[in-house]
């Protein structure tokens, strides 16, 4: 595959900044799911050479995809947690007032 030209490997740095920033993550994060030990710019844009070298553009989106997905995996996983914690959703607020009135009851 074909070297990123100065100008690609900007643009690039900024969509991932931009993507990173929308779904509220840092460079560290992305570090973590790259598998590189460091979240500074320098080392990021080696990987996305190194990951651009083995398959173009199509190769990045997909990595980057994937990592998304994870990403929403995990806020999925998260919340069902926060869910087995809490048990009441805010659409459930009858059954929790007819706990209560049986807990205050007692």
């Amino acid at each position: 595959m074909s070297k990123l030209s100065q100008e690609e490997e900007k643009e690039i740095i900024v969509f991932i900044k931009d993507w990173l920033k929308s779904h509220g993550y840092t460079q560290k994060d992305l570090a973590n799911e790259l598998k590189i030990k460091s979240s500074r710019t320098y080392e990021i844009t080696q990987k996305v050479k190194e990951i651009y070298k083995k398959g173009g553009i199509f190769n990045l989106a997909k990595n980057l995809i994937k990592i998304e997905q994870n990403w929403l995996k995990n806020i999925q996983i998260n919340s069902l947690e926060v869910n087995k914690t809490h048990p009441y959703n805010q659409l459930d607020i009858d059954s929790l007032v007819n706990q209560i009135r049986k807990d205050s009851s007692k």
